[in-house]
């Protein structure tokens, strides 16, 4: 490949996959381990992706937003490990919130194992499928997101602080030691804010390409919530464990 091709290459990956490993670069492409190298530096310098220990994942503009469609096809396996581990934190007779991210989508199949829970969600997918798997269900009102096919606005945060739940599930776009979980859209950002804020414990569901992302809109302090991911590096574990208690689903 020319280095525009390989560039582009690399670009496509990750728009897919939001992390790509060195050695898959260097197989695809047939170039080698230097010129990937230098590649993925060149690319990082330019601002278009950032490099990670093994390879590069994608930088979040702060007010990217995907279509379910799109975020349904990525990281698949991640969230399913994530689901599962996720589930495990449920007891019999838990009311919980599941806000309308892909990941809690990811949860649905698993929760028919816990007996006698309730689920309120502003996700209108994730009503359809609770129904489906017979879960008692509340879908809260207010106006539908047509792109993430979430309810949001003041009738969706009204709605909320009418519950009170022993654990919320949440999806992020973003967490940084720093400036905490973030996620593109204020209206978002305010369902998440006010479930938090009801919960007994709060769980963030964040795949190891979400760390260090930051996004528009903060909803919570690191402190605030216990995180699930698949795995880190002791590096990272070591720094965000000050803030925060983490599960791994890979160790």
């Amino acid at each position: 490949m020319l280095t525009e091709e390989r560039h582009q290459y690399i670009l496509n990956q990750l728009k897919q996959h939001d992390i790509i490993k060195l050695h898959d670069l260097i197989s695809t492409t047939q170039a080698s381990e230097s010129t990937i190298r230098r590649d993925l530096q060149l690319m990082e310098e330019a601002g278009l992706l950032i490099r990670v220990h093994g390879g590069a994942k994608r930088v979040a503009a702060l007010q990217t937003e995907l279509a379910v469609s799109e975020k349904s096809n990525q990281s698949v396996t991640e969230k399913e490990t994530l689901a599962k581990l996720a589930v495990s934190c449920l007891t019999p007779q838990d009311v919980i919130f599941l806000d309308a991210g892909t990941t809690t989508l990811a949860m649905i199949p698993y929760l028919k194992t816990t007996t006698n829970l309730t689920v309120v969600t502003n996700g209108v997918n994730h009503a359809s499928m609770l129904a489906d798997y017979n879960i008692r269900c509340f879908l809260i009102g207010g106006r539908l997101k047509n792109i993430t096919k979430a309810i949001v606005g003041a009738d969706g945060v009204a709605a909320i602080k009418q519950y009170r739940f022993n654990k919320v599930f949440l999806g992020t776009n973003g967490v940084h030691l720093h400036y905490g979980y973030t996620t593109p859209d204020p209206d978002e950002a305010a369902i998440k804010r006010t479930a938090l804020e009801q919960a007994e414990m709060t769980i963030v569901l964040a795949d190891h390409t979400k760390f260090g992302q930051v996004s528009f809109t903060k909803f919570g302090n690191l402190s605030q919530a216990t995180i699930v991911t698949d795995h880190l590096s002791q590096r990272e574990l070591e720094k965000y464990q000050q803030q925060t208690d983490i599960l791994e689903a890979i160790k």
